[in-house]
């Protein structure tokens, strides 16, 4: 199959992200071994970093845009290959041509949002803050002690937009100073950079940083691990350092410092899924289980694959907007793993993860054996 671009374009993309460090590989396999694809169909990234090298990449095939950028093969790799900014080197000349298979067209549409109204879903930037109505949630000014950024997800979904609604509650009973910016908010832009557009990922961080710094904003508290990812590890490429906290850990230090009170009980067996963005990519593992311990009744029980060993829910590197056939959704081996435990309720702490797994839970037809909740709900319930 002929590349839509000369090989010397793939090479000089591929080294000018980073991914020369592809070079390193010495085709080992065990970023095959580890991929979370390797359990629901045959593919291969270690024949991607191999193409990449030689500048002899497929741009306009499907396998280019399959990594989930879940980190495992990263976490994993001897030699120190980043297999995830090889991938996105090759999506960005994807991107650049208008290359886009099938499965992953819905991203021009999500581009489109992005652009017109600074979020995937294409609604209203007016209606960004629609989910505080009638939970009196305050506008950020400056002296606060915290920004809270929902994530586009929380803000627009309407399954979602209840987690934004328990961290509001949540914090109001721990007596934080906090507000939100509503409508001044853009997609942090994580998961558009990792589909390669990364003009659109520059527009939106530094939109945010400028309405972040005009606010007086220091430090600043997110749903999304994605987000975290981004203004924490990203965003500094654009010299700011903004204090960045995912809400497992201000939930950890609340209940730690006696700000917040556990009153009711949770009569439940429960286990946990690490998101990739918060777990193998920051390194964030023990909060959110020290949260659930904390609260009386709750029975806390491990997956199969657990902590760095986390199996991931698909929808990192931009394929929650993406298609993926039913039998290749790596959220129904995640739900059926939870089912295995005993588990009635799946808890996790990312909008992308609960839409994944929310999807799972209908399509095995388990709406009536489990159910998917963020850290969050639960907390709301017993404080």
């Amino acid at each position: 199959m002929e590349t839509v671009t000369p090989f010397k374009e793939i090479i000089e993309e591929v080294k000018d992200i980073g991914g020369d460090i592809a070079k390193l590989c010495y085709q080992c396999g065990i970023c095959d071994t580890v991929c979370p694809w390797n359990k629901v169909r045959k593919f291969s990234i270690r024949k991607i970093m191999n193409q990449a090298i030689y500048g002899l990449s497929e741009v306009e095939s499907e396998e280019m845009w399959l990594c989930s950028t879940c980190g495992k093969c990263v976490e994993r790799c001897p030699r120190g290959v980043v297999q995830i900014d090889v991938s996105v080197a090759l999506r960005r000349l994807g991107t650049e041509y208008q290359v886009f298979p099938a499965s992953v067209k819905p991203v021009r549409t999500v581009i489109g949002g992005l652009v017109a109204d600074g979020n995937p879903f294409g609604e209203d930037r007016k209606e960004r803050d629609n989910w505080k109505k009638g939970h009196s949630v305050k506008k950020f000014s400056e002296g606060m002690e915290i920004l809270y950024f929902p994530c586009c997800y929380p803000s627009y979904d309407k399954r979602l937009k209840n987690v934004a609604i328990s961290t509001a509650k949540i914090l109001k009973k721990a007596k934080v100073k906090f507000g939100i910016l509503g409508s001044k908010e853009n997609c942090c832009g994580e998961s558009v950079r990792k589909t390669g557009d990364e003009e659109l990922f520059k527009t939106l961080a530094k939109e945010n940083i400028k309405t972040f710094i005009d606010a007086g904003v220091k430090k600043i508290l997110v749903s999304s691990p994605h987000c975290y990812h981004t203004f924490k590890n990203e965003y500094p490429e654009f010299n700011v350092n903004f204090e960045v906290v995912h809400i497992t850990e201000f939930l950890s230090e609340l209940i730690r410092d006696g700000r917040l009170k556990i009153t009711g009980t949770y009569e439940k067996k429960v286990t946990y899924h690490d998101p990739c963005y918060l777990g193998r990519h920051n390194n964030i593992y023990n909060e959110p289980r020290d949260v659930l311990k904390s609260i009386p009744g709750l029975e806390l029980v491990e997956m199969e694959d657990s902590f760095e060993n986390s199996l991931c829910c698909g929808g990192g590197g931009g394929r929650v907007w993406m298609e993926t056939l039913k039998e290749e959704r790596f959220s129904n081996l995640r739900v059926e793993q939870a089912v295995d435990c005993n588990a009635i309720e799946l808890v996790t702490a990312c909008p992308y993860c609960i839409t994944m797994l929310e999807d799972s839970r209908v399509v095995l037809n388990l709406e009536d054996k489990l159910e998917i909740k963020d850290i969050t709900e639960i907390v709301a319930e017993v404080i």
